[in-house]
């Protein structure tokens, strides 16, 4: 098994729980991992409380906690719920191989 580089470890590990992202109705999430299970799993209403017209928690939060600027904007692109998970499941694999 190849070890990760610690320049890409650094996007899938745990956040400081100071930093976790508390999810509508409240799911905790610490990591990419977790943001990608909720996308996948949470109803297209609670998306809406979080991305919509005049906000995008999820790319903000990766952007500015996780520092990924690569999936922020993938997350800012993602026209709905089931591509933005898509855009998470896709960068953890990419960045699980380097």
């Amino acid at each position: 098994m190849a070890t990760l580089k610690p320049e890409t470890s650094r996007f899938l590990v745990n956040v400081p729980e100071e930093y976790a992202f508390w999810s509508y109705p409240g799911h905790t999430l610490r990591n990419m991992k977790e943001l990608g299970d909720e996308l996948r799993t949470m109803s297209n209403e609670n998306y809406a409380y979080h991305v919509n017209a005049e906000k995008n928690d999820f790319a903000n939060w990766v952007k500015d906690i996780i520092k990924d600027e690569k999936l922020a904007a993938d997350l800012k692109k993602a026209p709905d719920r089931v591509q933005a998970a898509r855009a998470v499941a896709n960068r953890i694999a990419i960045l699980s191989r380097r």
